[in-house]
């Protein structure tokens, strides 16, 4: 499966404890995040995460992209929930975009752990039905 990987600044060192703790499950997968995230959780876990741009530059738009183009199956997306923050507009549309695409997505460590949980048992199965391997994927896969 495809995994994006969102974090606040708030959230990356959050993001990256959770990701040391599911490390064996999450390197069964194809991992792409955020710049800045992806730097976080490569040099705590050593997993392989492609960098796409940071999210001031365009990264959310970046992975929201692959979500309408059926290229991610699952997004894990730790806001920032403080009070004082304004609604950052290309997180906001990433999510509504994962809605729109059936994307299971995780905005908190409790819903995180509850998907990867499912992924590890099998129930996300059903995306690899609804979203077959694109062309992008297949010649990823070829590549490596």
């Amino acid at each position: 499966m495809e995994i994006a990987i969102v974090a606040a600044d708030t959230k990356k060192e959050l993001m990256a404890q959770f990701c040391i703790a599911y490390c064996g499950v999450l390197s069964k997968h194809n991992l792409c995040a955020t710049s800045i995230t992806a730097k976080y959780i490569s040099e705590a876990t050593g997993l392989v995460i492609e960098r796409l741009l940071t999210g001031e530059q365009g990264g959310e738009e970046q992975i929201a992209t692959r979500v309408a183009y059926d290229e991610i199956d699952m997004l894990l997306c730790f806001r920032d929930t403080r009070q004082s923050k304004p609604l950052n507009m290309a997180e906001e549309e990433l999510l509504l975009t994962c809605d729109r695409y059936n994307v299971p997505v995780a905005t908190n460590i409790a819903t995180a752990e509850a998907l990867i949980l499912a992924l590890d048992r099998g129930d996300l199965d059903w995306r690899n039905f609804v979203n077959p391997m694109s062309e992008y994927h297949r010649n990823k896969k070829k590549t490596r």
